[in-house]
């Protein structure tokens, strides 16, 4: 699989190099996998790519695998979405973060997001979010889960449809898992 180049950012009319760069948006999701430990590792990395600035989406299942205060970045959850939101004229939060983001990455994606996403169910956040997403834009999601978990049939057929949709995957990488099993 070939890298994944990002967009650059767009320059304001002149392209002066004494004029700021736009930022580039990316939103990170993170869902109820034990791979969700790696979230604030992920944050730190991202951070390090001058020009990037990152907001994370969290499931509430995600929420068990790390700690929020180590997270240096805003982060949503469900809550978010219903606090923000108080009548006709107000910001729905899952639109303004699709508009917000100019690349998605769900990493780590579980296999209950999974199956969700690819029979467009969007009860939190984080699914609303994608099943909103502008398909003109670069959406990468990351699997983990238990081996017996990915090799199910069913697995592969939800992997395919997310691609059929044009998402990108980033496979899983085959390592001894927390639960003591080797695989993927």
């Amino acid at each position: 699989m070939e890298p994944i180049s990002l967009p650059e950012p767009d320059l304001p009319a002149g392209n002066s190099s004494s004029v700021a760069q736009e930022k580039f948006h990316v939103l990170l999701g993170v869902t109820g996998s034990v791979a969700a430990l790696k979230l604030p590792l992920l944050v730190a990395e991202l951070l390090k790519i001058p020009g990037l600035e990152v907001k994370v989406v969290t499931t509430e299942r995600a929420k068990h695998f790390y700690n929020a205060q180590e997270i240096p970045v805003t982060l949503y959850g469900d809550e978010e979405e219903w606090q923000l939101w108080k009548g006709r004229s107000d910001p729905v939060l899952h639109i303004e973060l699709r508009r917000w983001a100019d690349l998605m990455v769900v990493a780590p994606l579980d296999a209950n997001t999974l199956a969700k996403v690819a029979n467009g169910i969007c009860d939190n956040l984080l699914t609303c979010v994608i099943r909103a997403w502008d398909l003109s834009k670069p959406l990468l999601f990351c699997p983990a889960m238990n081996t017996a978990m990915w090799e199910h049939p069913i697995t592969a057929r939800q992997v395919e449809q997310l691609k059929g949709f044009g998402y990108t995957e980033i496979p899983c990488v085959v390592k001894k898992l927390v639960c003591g099993d080797e695989g993927q």
